[in-house]
């Protein structure tokens, strides 16, 4: 069978676009688009997104996808080789590239965690992790103030915003949540559910605005869900492999939890695909029955071949040690440009590794200094649960001339937006 090429798509003009968008997905994200510039973006390398009109961006966003920067060599070598092979596996017959991904992912996860099931998106694998503490006789959740673990029904039951909660009401009963960073709060629940309970917790709170617990508390956590008997999964899908300076965020404390959850870098930036790892003893329902819990994309090959890349690039250019090195750098010299120009209408720059997040101390100037870092050329991202914290998660692949197009577009941003909002300044 030979195959006739197509002509290249003769794609939609930015008007055309908008009203495609409008009476095509929503008209909500039609407005966003412009609210952002009304640029169409069509090609991407490295940490440079390129739009309909020729202009390029330094992406800082992507809300923690691009750790690898788009179209890293080792992802697209992996992901090219198996589209022209064996894109989508018939799930009848063993297939190696899941079983070499889950492997090369098992190399690199905390110790004791030794069985893989492969999803599409971080909140799939959020479900993943709650079916399997069902198997275990674990039926009460316990999530965090502020969290996010998506927006499907289960997941949107541990995200801790009521914004998303409240329109798809009700959702799953025997739920808990508890303020990050509060042990002693979580204590006071799992003493009442000893051994119900699922904790469910990110190292770093991504969508709340990067925020940081205290020294220690994960580990209390992990200390807390053993004497009561919970499970413990831990949250990783935005800041594992690598985003935070250390391959899983829980190593600074030497955390190792029952469940740990994938997705974002794990795609490379390419092809979605996120993953529960787990302790075999909890993975034992699973074991017995691979049809407990299945998805006809679950495991695909061309997805597998990503992850296999995504890990591959991650290792062989040290993407670890840059993304510590770079954030520490990057952190400093933010802290300094924005409060010099904002002052105290900053509460604080804060961050690990390469995620990092600036909060205001007032409604207004996080959504103002995002657009208008978009308009000096670079992305960055809101936050979804935090309308005061504007959000960096750059690529661990920014050398030192995209870094100075930051500083200075950052420089820029913060003088345009400070004298809104620091007048007697002048935004100096």
């Amino acid at each position: 069978m030979t195959t006739t090429p197509l002509a290249p798509d003769v794609l939609p003009d930015r008007h055309e676009l908008g009203r495609l968008y409008r009476n095509r997905l929503s008209r909500g994200r039609a407005t966003l688009g412009e609210m952002f510039g009304g640029h169409v973006e069509v090609a991407s390398e490295g940490a440079r997104v390129t739009t309909s009109d020729g202009r390029t961006f330094l992406n800082c966003g992507g809300y923690g996808v691009f750790l690898t920067g788009a179209r890293h060599p080792a992802v697209i070598r992996r992901v090219a080789e198996q589209l022209h092979t064996h894109p989508v596996a018939t799930r009848i017959f063993l297939e190696p590239q899941a079983a070499l991904a889950a492997d090369a992912l098992v190399s690199v996860a905390p110790p004791g965690l030794g069985r893989v099931h492969f999803a599409g998106s971080g909140a799939e694998a959020v479900e993943t992790a709650i079916k399997l503490a069902r198997t275990r006789g674990r039926t009460r959740l316990v999530a965090t103030d502020g969290g996010y673990h998506g927006k499907t029904m289960g997941a949107l039951t541990l995200t801790g915003k009521s914004l998303f909660q409240d329109p798809f009401r009700p959702l799953l009963p025997g739920t808990t949540h508890v303020p990050y960073g509060d042990a002693g709060a979580l204590r006071t629940v799992l003493a009442d559910i000893p051994g119900e309970g699922c904790v469910f917790v990110e190292p770093v709170q991504g969508e709340a605005g990067v925020v940081i617990p205290p020294p220690g508390y994960l580990a209390e956590v992990a200390a807390l869900c053993e004497e009561f008997g919970a499970l413990l999964v831990l949250d990783e899908i935005q800041t594992g492999l690598g985003r935070l300076g250390t391959w899983w965020g829980a190593d600074a404390d030497g955390v190792v939890p029952d469940i740990l959850l994938v997705g974002k870098g794990l795609s490379g930036g390419v092809v979605p695909v996120s993953a529960v790892v787990a302790r075999p003893e909890v993975f034992t329902a699973f074991d017995r029955d691979p049809y407990l819990h299945t998805s006809t994309f679950s495991g695909a090959p061309l997805a597998m071949a990503a992850a296999r890349g995504a890990i591959e690039a991650i290792r062989g250019d040290d993407l670890v040690t840059r993304s510590r090195d770079i954030g520490a750098r990057m952190l400093g010299e933010l802290r300094s440009i924005v409060t010099g120009h904002f002052g105290g209408v900053v509460r604080e720059v804060r961050g690990r590794g390469l995620m990092l997040g600036i909060e205001f101390a007032e409604p207004g100037p996080a959504g103002d200094l995002l657009i208008e870092l978009i308009q000096n050329g670079v992305i960055a991202n809101h936050s979804l649960n935090s309308h005061l914290v504007l959000r960096l998660t750059p690529p661990a692949v920014l050398d030192s001339t995209d870094l100075e197009f930051l500083y200075e577009a950052m420089d820029r941003a913060c003088r345009t937006q400070a004298a809104r909002y620091t007048p007697t300044s002048g935004g100096a």
